[in-house]
Order: C-alpha cells, then structure tokens, then sequence
C-alpha cells in the first residue's frame, strides 16, 4: 500500500468535520490499508483520516508494543483495528488522565483528562455494525481519533497557557528543523 503524508498544525482541515462513509467498499479498505502503513510508519498508535486529509470518518487503532523478538517480523507484535464512521454513544463519569502526543503536532505531549470509559458503535471493513465500550488506553485513544474526526485536537483539552507553551516549543523545533 501507501505512506500517506500527514497533515500537521496549523493546517485548517484539522479543524473541520469529517463526513461519514456512504459505503464500505474496496475504496475505503484501501483508504484503511494504507492508514495503517502511515500509522505504523510514523511509530502512532492511532490515526484519523483527517490527519492525512481524507476527510471521511475513518479511525484506525493498533495499541500493540512495536518490539518484537529479534528476526520475528514485526507484524507479529500488531493488533490492527480499523473503525469505519465511529460514534461515542456513551461516556463514564469516573475520569482518567493520559500524557496525550499526536502524530499532527509532532513530539508535543500534554496530560489529557477524559471519560475513562466510552461505548463506541461503527462498521468493520466488511460493513458489519459493532458496539463495544472501551477502557484504559484504547478508551482514550479512540476519544482522541473520534475527536480528529470532529476537528478537535488533544490540545483543546488543556488550558490556554500549556497550549501556547507547547505550540512555541513546536514552532521552535521546526525552526531548527
């Protein structure tokens, strides 16, 4: 498949909507075939279409340890899962906090607080419709996806003071480029 480029702060279509997936079709599991190749190239555990400027409602998700055995193939170490049109039906009100990165503001870091738990529903790459609530890791990693496909970045959740000061050490490390 493809190593798709991806879309980085301040591009505008960060901030705009997805729009759903009309049909899963062979279009779409190309679109996720090569989401996954960007994701596992660029060392993410997640990525929305929107950050490779598919403006669709496509996540995909592998929370796996990247290192495996020496001479295993690394795909031996992947969980890939692929989240067509995902929607948040439901969130807990116990929270939890994650030190949150972005593949779309590179090497920035910020402690998130969320639901610790959300129920998700969405189509599989054949189509087939799921729902499944979520905890831990993957919980805040498909808030953070389904965020992107809203046009919300992780860095909306902090206040206005971390944001510039982690916007500045982004700017000052582009500069040294």
């Amino acid at each position: 498949m493809a190593i798709l480029p991806i879309v980085e702060v301040p591009d505008a279509r960060l901030r705009e909507t997805a729009a759903p997936v009309a049909e899963v079709d062979d279009e779409v599991r190309g679109i996720v075939a090569d989401m996954f190749d960007t994701m596992y190239d660029a060392h993410g555990i997640g990525l929305a279409a929107v950050q490779v400027g598919i403006m669709r409602r496509i996540v995909v998700i592998d929370l796996q340890d990247r290192e495996v055995e020496e001479g295993a193939p690394r795909e031996a170490a992947r969980d890939p899962r692929s989240y067509i049109n995902p929607e948040i039906v439901s969130v807990s009100d116990e929270l939890s906090t994650y030190n949150e990165g972005c593949l779309s503001i590179p090497e920035q870091y910020a402690e998130v607080t969320r639901p610790a738990r959300c129920r998700v529903t969405w189509l599989d790459t054949q189509g087939q419709r799921h729902e499944e609530e979520f905890d831990g890791l993957l919980s805040t990693c498909m808030q953070h996806e389904i965020d992107h496909l809203n046009g919300v970045l992780f860095i909306d959740h902090i206040s206005r003071l971390k944001r510039g000061m982690l916007m500045k050490k982004l700017d000052k490390l582009r500069k040294l480029g």
